[in-house]
């Protein structure tokens, strides 16, 4: 068993990053997330394992900051909250563009415009749709724990290299804030520069020395080149959305309704189940783990035999949207959503289940 501790959600990522080997983070304070920085800057990682911290001047340099060194090979990151993470979007099409790895976290707060600083979940379509300009995708993963804070650091640097893509991990405020038991990971040496040549020599800028002369942009003036280099994406993407869908599924097989929810929403969802089940009521969840790629295929071998789904979300229904194009027009779905920075209770969701989806399917 790894090292136990008493952590928030922010610092359980702060404190995955210096042990996933992480060598640079770049950021910029906004709340509800500006613990990472914050824990970053305390715990010194230059001293635990050489990794750079900076805080930027702004979050447009940050995302330049990552872009840069994510040429270079290096395991780098940023994080913010959702006003900052709009003022990112051009450089993340950028390093999409370039099919740069890198890992981004937005904790997200209540919107639009600057909003509150209360937890949300309406940045679902900045996320999962392509926040900024062209046909790219984010590999977005969905914590619902403070463990899961931390677990998904490193697997989404995995899976940013795997794919030569940006990972993001999507969390909110609350999340962010609580304060839960997590089992730590060992910790992981950074790669040296012998290694970085090894294992990401075919693409990265490792210096004249290591390389040839190489230039990493997303720029390609010449049209039918750009389609032939689109064309090459949309095939990683769907790669991606044939292998790394992952989900949970909670109380699903003998359920006549089922919730469908991410992160605190699904949270709230599991003591609705309990309280439903207490009640005689069939009630099961289905979590999305990756909002993308969507588990879509899950959805339509459910909505095969239950009578009808109910997502929730902190927003005024962006999820919903993907939970109608899995199962078409086959079987009733309805939308409950506080916004705002509100978070719903699990009595007021049970009582959305029941009045606007079992007594509308009897």
């Amino acid at each position: 068993m790894g090292e136990l501790r008493l952590m928030k959600g922010n610092e359980a990522i702060a404190e995955a990053a210096i042990r996933a080997g992480v060598d640079a983070y770049y950021g910029y304070p906004i709340t509800p997330q500006s613990e990472i920085l914050e824990y970053l800057m305390q715990e010194r990682p230059e001293e635990r394992t050489g990794m750079v911290v900076l805080q930027a001047e702004s979050e447009i340099a940050s995302i330049n900051m990552v872009y840069g060194a994510a040429g270079a090979g290096k395991m780098t990151m940023t994080s913010s909250s959702s006003p900052g993470m709009s003022l990112m979007q051009e450089g993340i099409s950028y390093i999409a563009g370039a099919e740069l790895p890198c890992l981004l976290v937005n904790v997200v707060r209540g919107g639009p415009g600057l909003g509150t600083i209360q937890p949300s979940q309406a940045d679902y379509f900045q996320s999962t749709k392509g926040g900024g300009h062209g046909d790219y995708r984010l590999i977005v993963l969905a914590p619902s724990s403070v463990q899961e804070m931390s677990d998904f650091v490193k697997l989404g640097f995995e899976l940013a290299f795997k794919y030569r893509n940006p990972a993001l991990i999507q969390s909110d405020g609350a999340i962010g804030q609580m304060m839960e038991k997590v089992e730590l990971f060992d910790q992981q040496p950074r790669l040296t520069m012998d290694q970085l040549y090894e294992k990401y020599g075919s693409w990265a800028t490792l210096g004249h020395k290591r390389n040839d002369r190489r230039i990493i942009t997303s720029l390609e003036l010449e049209s039918a080149r750009q389609e032939q280099f689109n064309f090459k994406l949309q095939a990683k993407y769907k790669a991606i959305s044939e292998n790394e869908v992952r989900y949970e599924s909670i109380m699903c097989d003998d359920a006549d309704y089922i919730f469908v929810a991410y992160g605190t929403s699904a949270r709230i969802c599991q003591k609705s189940i309990q309280l439903g089940r207490a009640k005689g009521l069939k009630l099961g969840l289905l979590r999305p783990i990756t909002l993308w790629p969507y588990p879509t295929a899950p959805l339509q071998e459910l909505a095969k035999r239950v009578k009808g789904f109910l997502a929730v979300e902190m927003s005024a229904g962006q999820m919903v949207e993907d939970v109608r194009l899995a199962v078409g027009n086959q079987i009733k779905v309805e939308h409950y959503g506080r916004f705002g920075g509100m978070i719903p209770s699990p009595e007021e969701v049970l009582h959305v289940m029941e009045e606007n989806i079992i007594k509308g399917t009897k």
